[in-house]
């Protein structure tokens, strides 16, 4: 940036003069810094990177190529197709220094909106996501998955103790019974298996509640 700045202003002040009063402000510049800083070579890197943006730029501006809307991973593949040998990360960071991005096909999906006059339970395990044993605190998420037939919309049930998915439920809208559906399966693969759940904790960006899941007896089948 300092030497930018000299540059811009050489012809008008000369050197010594704009260093000088740089100095004078704070700036520890000397001329023959800033003229040593001049006469050093490019390195390899700067030399690679001026290289590989200029077909970066090239390839976005093409109508047959980039079109515009490249993201750094098509960028790359182009580039490899052009016979232009570039690191995947070289291209991604040359990309977002140039303030150059993809576009991202789709809408995006908010899978939980909070409802600040809702009344919120307590917390009952008080952040610590940690169990002694299984069926004693279970964890919910609600995610989305692109596919190529559309986005499909998945709850998961976690046993923290195991880290196993004890229940999960897939649909291709996002309606709200869509976690209580997951956990409705949970249940029933634990009284499948002959598990007690009985106090089991079920917490989540939804709700966080005592499981007292449907208080019936659980008989092997």
């Amino acid at each position: 940036m300092v030497v930018a700045f000299i540059d811009d202003h050489r012809v008008r002040f000369g050197v010594e003069p704009i260093c000088r009063v740089l100095s004078e402000h704070g700036v520890q510049v000397a001329p023959s810094g800033y003229y040593a800083f001049k006469a050093r070579k490019p390195s390899k890197r700067s030399l690679s990177d001026a290289a590989v943006w200029e077909r970066i730029e090239a390839i976005q501006a093409d109508k047959t190529k980039g079109r515009g809307v490249a993201g750094y991973r098509k960028m790359w593949h182009l580039l490899k197709r052009d016979g232009v040998v570039a690191p995947r990360c070289q291209v991604a960071r040359l990309m977002r220094a140039h303030g150059m991005q993809g576009v991202v096909r789709g809408k995006k999906f908010v899978t939980t909106r909070p409802d600040g006059s809702a009344p919120r339970p307590p917390d009952l395990v008080g952040r610590d996501f940690t169990a002694s044993r299984p069926n004693q605190l279970w964890i919910v998420d609600f995610t989305y998955v692109p596919t190529w037939a559309g986005m499909a919309f998945t709850a998961l049930v976690k046993d923290v103790f195991s880290r196993r998915i004890v229940g999960w439920r897939t649909h291709h809208r996002m309606p709200t019974e869509l976690p209580l559906d997951a956990l409705e399966m949970a249940l029933w693969v634990r009284e499948r298996a002959c598990q007690d759940v009985t106090g089991v904790v079920h917490h989540s960006d939804y709700a966080e509640v005592g499981a007292k899941p449907r208080n019936r007896r659980l008989a092997c089948p």
